[in-house]
């Protein structure tokens, strides 16, 4: 095999991006207030169903926010899947509530919704779900044990956009979303995020909160304390150009996936499927291992063919600052140790996953 260098992800800026930022730069509107922010907040809402889109300057921020708007806060508990990103646990305690950290499906590495059932308390406010590297949860179950217990239900779909279940976009179900556009997300801005909500009092709240607490009817007057957390017309501007080639994301990333199925079909490795009937967007294409063992060296071997990887997120509970009370999420320990991300960006040629996969397939594990 030919040595080539495949980072995990890059993004990709072939489309108006650059015309749009000079624009901002020609007009002077390169902060807070222009023209693109609103339009891409219009867009974006329109393009996943929901009523009210509001741009904040990265994803962890818009789940903070969101959690801010809802009111939850000291001795509130949220219920989290502890296989994630550690800033869905961490926008918890920002506000002073307490994550209580759930275990996965096995099949689609989702939050589990039987373990939630479990974990309700008097206290719990909230239910956060994750769509997990571009998969969803299972909406219905979610919905109804929200409804039936009468809790908040919140969508972290940092990984999600594209991401449908039931025919239905991530992020219309509970009665709060949040997106990421860092640099690595399926689009992106840089840095930057967007909340999504079809309440309008929420929505009034979120952008209240947004920019400092600033009052509507007296100018330089606070009634609340407010944050940054705003969105510049320049991030704005590069995630409008990306909206107009997300559909192109969308579908190339589908095609990688399905070259890494045809690649690695008959080998131990698992892949990340879709499970019943949704739409996965592949924010990453991920495997398994068969023994968590091998997964490291597994990597390294990679590395020395010029492949990057990442691990899978290790679970949340694991960590030293959520693990002062011993747990055990069997599941999520399990596709935590064993699996990894595989290089997952729509620029990936079939020749590149055919590399990967032959490097993959040469690997002998101890």
């Amino acid at each position: 095999m030919q040595h080539r260098e495949i980072p995990v992800y890059q993004p990709t800026l072939a489309g108006n991006e650059k015309a749009y930022v000079m624009e901002c730069l020609e007009s002077t509107w390169i902060s807070s207030k222009g023209p693109f922010l609103h339009k891409f907040e219009q867009q974006f809402a329109q393009y996943i169903g929901g009523t009210y889109a509001l741009g904040v300057c990265n994803g962890t921020v818009a789940l903070h926010l969101a959690m801010v708007a809802l009111g939850i806060g000291p001795g509130d508990e949220v219920i989290v899947p502890t296989l994630t990103y550690i800033a869905s646990a961490n926008a918890v305690v920002y506000n002073g509530a307490t994550p209580v950290f759930v275990d996965s499906e096995p099949q689609s590495w989702q939050m589990s919704p039987e373990d939630v059932v479990r974990k309700i308390t008097p206290k719990t406010k909230a239910i956060l779900c994750v769509h997990l590297y571009g998969h969803p949860c299972d909406m219905d179950r979610l919905v109804a044990i929200a409804r039936e217990h009468d809790l908040l239900l919140i969508e972290d779909c940092a990984e999600a956009i594209g991401t449908r279940y039931r025919g239905r976009h991530v992020g219309t179900f509970g009665d709060i979303a949040t997106f990421s556009f860092y640099g690595n997300k399926t689009i992106t801005t840089g840095e930057g995020g967007m909340i999504v909500t079809n309440g309008e009092t929420l929505y009034d709240r979120c952008l209240h909160f947004r920019g400092q607490g600033l009052a509507k009817y007296r100018q330089y007057w606070h009634d609340v304390v407010g944050y940054n957390y705003r969105m510049t017309n320049i991030c704005a501007a590069i995630g409008l150009a990306q909206m107009e080639q997300l559909d192109e994301f969308l579908a190339k990333k589908q095609q990688v996936a399905a070259w890494y199925a045809d690649g690695l079909a008959g080998t131990d490795y698992e892949l990340h499927r879709p499970i019943g009937d949704v739409l996965h967007s592949y924010w990453m294409c991920s495997l398994l291992v068969r023994r968590s063992e091998n997964r490291d060296p597994l990597r390294e071997h990679l590395q020395r063919h010029g492949i990057e990887t990442r691990p899978l997120f290790y679970p949340v509970h694991t960590m030293p600052m959520y693990a002062q009370r011993y747990a055990r999420h069997q599941v999520a320990e399990d596709l935590g140790w064993r699996g990894m991300n595989l290089p997952s960006y729509p620029g990936l040629s079939q020749e590149d996953v055919q590399y990967i996969c032959e490097a993959i397939k040469s690997f002998i594990p101890s």
